[in-house]
């Protein structure tokens, strides 16, 4: 076990979706100066679809961060459910949610944002989220593909990603944000097709914790 590693931490227990995610991260092995490896949570929730599924999530996140050594934590749920209480506990050890990461990054490369959302019922958290951040005035808005976390890692997918992006970039965004680490594997074609910036939340998240790391050394 690397103690100096990157951990992220899939807070649901679909392996597929997990696999996805560690999948997405190969590029960034290539260049990462710290080694990154991936788990879930083989007790939590098959997805987190609901409010209430990312606040039974929150106190396992806290768990595993406890139980498993690392430098850093990304925690890959849009969610991020576990975050503001695992930073109370560990106040000295970078641990980012990849909702508020890959907002973060969206505002560097767009006025404003667009989140393509699993369902509906995620659009609400979502917005939950934006307002906590203070950012409404960035916020174009979500619009749903109407699937679950482990649907999200279909390609067949790949239609409704792109009426999705489309209705955002109508809506005036100028980023868009995939709003589940599961649709990771649809970021280029979407850039592609879009011509507009596309961030995915588990890379964003990744590239935030590599600059915590190596500005503490």
């Amino acid at each position: 076990m690397h103690h100096d590693r990157i951990l992220v931490i899939n807070p649901n227990s679909s392996r597929r979706v997990t696999q996805g995610i560690d999948t997405a991260l190969d590029a960034m092995r290539v260049h990462s100066p710290f080694p990154i490896e991936v788990m879930d949570i083989p007790e939590a929730p098959a997805g987190i679809a609901l409010q209430s599924d990312a606040d039974t999530t929150a106190p396992l996140v806290q768990a595993a961060i406890r139980a498993h050594k690392a430098a850093a934590y990304g925690i890959a749920c849009f969610s991020d459910p576990g975050v503001t209480g695992a930073r109370e506990n560990t106040p000295t050890t970078p641990i980012r949610g990849i909702g508020e990461s890959a907002i973060l990054q969206a505002m560097t490369r767009g006025d404003r944002f667009g989140i393509i959302a699993l369902s509906h019922k995620s659009i609400l958290r979502q917005r939950r989220l934006v307002r906590t951040m203070g950012l409404c005035e960035r916020y174009a808005g979500s619009y749903p593909i109407e699937t679950t976390a482990e649907g999200a890692t279909d390609s067949l997918l790949l239609e409704r990603m792109l009426d999705a992006a489309t209705h955002l970039c109508k809506m005036g965004a100028d980023t868009l944000i995939m709003g589940c680490a599961g649709m990771a594997h649809f970021q280029q074609n979407l850039e592609h097709q879009t011509n507009h910036p596309v961030i995915e939340p588990t890379r964003a998240a990744v590239a935030l914790l590599i600059g915590d790391l190596l500005l503490s050394k």
